[in-house]
């Protein structure tokens, strides 16, 4: 299938199958709109005559044919690879080293930390058996990775520093390296663990929602006030003393705050360059997202694409993570296909050491896949989520952006369908938008005139 949208003065056709992407002019995109495998040019001809020259179309179309036949438009369905053959071995593991958190958001996901379970630290020796867990069913991998996750993983940050020492005396024995990844709410930064995090973390992500009246609003402290002050302070300051290592400033927007644009763009004034604004997971409460929202936030979509092109031209960039898209080299079609690899190359491991396909799941008992001491045991979810990719959700399937796309996120299917394979329609439709917006942005970047945007 061919996607064919405008925006921002330019016409772009994606091939779903092949995720090629075509800048293309008005009579290309009309015959497109009408274009199929056996469209032939007298029918072209009789469709567009009335707009555009006889022999303007008869060229057109004979591009378009050719493109055809090199497999570059209206190519055909993706063959399945040969799964066996990717299957490397474990790739990372979600150390949910608290079950605990010092906050009270108002939309946390984890029921404010606790997972719907008792309040818990992960003890030292849960996580040096998950770091030899990973070892040893990551076949012939060479790197893997540790997320450092709760709640809030500062709470334990004891258990954290003393497995990334374990770990380490592990990559001197083994041969493989470890990479690191902590997720923190950023209220219990001090000099010392900024100072150890920017050392020992490859990654560290840091939940701020935008402006102070956003954030204050939906994430407070168990006494009912804002964090948006401790918040902001600490992770500038560990930021700026990051140097070149990655690191992410992650919000969520909810029905409060459609205009997230603003919160974005707030965030990118503050200083920091790497941003994620991601909608809020859930039903039934007034912030969350419905229906009638999705237009507005669609276009809010458009209005953040428009000002990330400015910022750019204006020499003030920042990343923002949905708007990053590698239209050449991009991910393998593995991964493209796969998405997470949730509940097969990733899982996430309770304080107890109790294993779920990932963060998302933990505290729901029927996807319990096993545990530390017993392994995976649960073979039928093994091969459930082994088959959750996009040529097995029939959503996906017919749909262009599945190559950008991976098919979304499992937990959300499931906790809004009960199908890990059946897609959600608002998140899809939030995500295409995205999709639309980051390659126009990239079609906007490979068309720059000396080092400046086309106006």
């Amino acid at each position: 299938m061919v996607h064919v949208y405008a925006l921002n003065g330019f016409n772009i056709a994606v091939d779903g199958n092949s995720g090629c992407i075509h800048v293309i002019d008005d009579l290309a995109k009309d015959m497109l709109a009408h274009f199929r495998e056996s469209f032939t040019c007298e029918q072209a001809i009789q469709k567009l005559q009335g707009k555009y020259t006889i022999e303007g179309i008869k060229d057109v179309w004979q591009e378009v044919n050719t493109l055809m036949q090199k497999g570059l438009l209206f190519s055909p369905e993706i063959q399945v690879p040969n799964w066996d053959q990717q299957n490397k071995g474990l790739k990372a593991l979600c150390l949910h080293v608290a079950h605990d958190c010092n906050l009270r958001c108002e939309y946390c996901f984890a029921s404010k930390g606790s997972y719907n379970v008792d309040k818990r630290l992960m003890p030292e020796e849960i996580a040096f058996q998950a770091v030899d867990f990973l070892v040893e069913n990551s076949g012939k991998r060479e790197n893997i990775e540790i997320d450092f996750f709760g709640g809030e993983p500062l709470l334990n940050f004891g258990v954290v520093k003393k497995t990334v020492e374990y770990a380490r005396k592990i990559e001197t024995l083994t041969g493989k390296k470890f990479y690191f990844t902590i997720t923190t709410n950023g209220t219990l930064f001090d000099e010392s663990n900024i100072a150890y995090i920017n050392e020992n973390m490859d990654n560290v992500v840091i939940s701020i929602d935008g402006r102070k009246s956003v954030h204050d609003a939906i994430r407070y402290n168990a006494a009912g006030r804002g964090t948006y002050d401790k918040i902001l302070a600490d992770a500038l300051r560990l930021v700026r003393s990051r140097e070149n290592k990655s690191y992410f400033i992650r919000g969520t927007f909810t029905s409060w705050n459609t205009d997230f644009s603003q919160d974005v763009l707030h965030l990118a004034d503050q200083g920091f360059e790497e941003i994620s604004m991601e909608p809020v997971v859930g039903t039934g409460e007034d912030f969350h997202i419905r229906e009638e929202h999705i237009p507005e936030i669609i276009a809010e979509y458009e209005r953040l694409a428009y000002a990330y092109i400015t910022r750019i031209r204006e020499g003030h960039p920042f990343r923002f993570y949905h708007f990053n898209v590698d239209i050449y080299q991009g991910p393998c079609l593995y991964k493209r296909i796969t998405a997470c690899g949730a509940g097969t190359e990733y899982f996430a491991v309770t304080p107890e050491g109790h294993l779920y396909p990932c963060h998302q799941f933990v505290g729901q008992e029927e996807f319990q896949m096993g545990s530390l001491d017993t392994g995976i045991k649960n073979n039928i979810l093994v091969e459930q989520f082994g088959q959750a990719n996009i040529l097995n959700k029939e959503d996906c399937r017919n749909c262009w952006a599945k190559l950008f796309c991976s098919g979304g996120c499992h937990a959300n299917s499931y906790f809004a369908n009960g199908n890990i394979l059946k897609p959600v329609e608002s998140i899809c439709a939030m995500q295409k938008k995205r999709i639309e917006c980051a390659i126009m942005i990239e079609v906007c970047r490979q068309l720059e005139n000396d080092n400046h945007f086309i106006k």
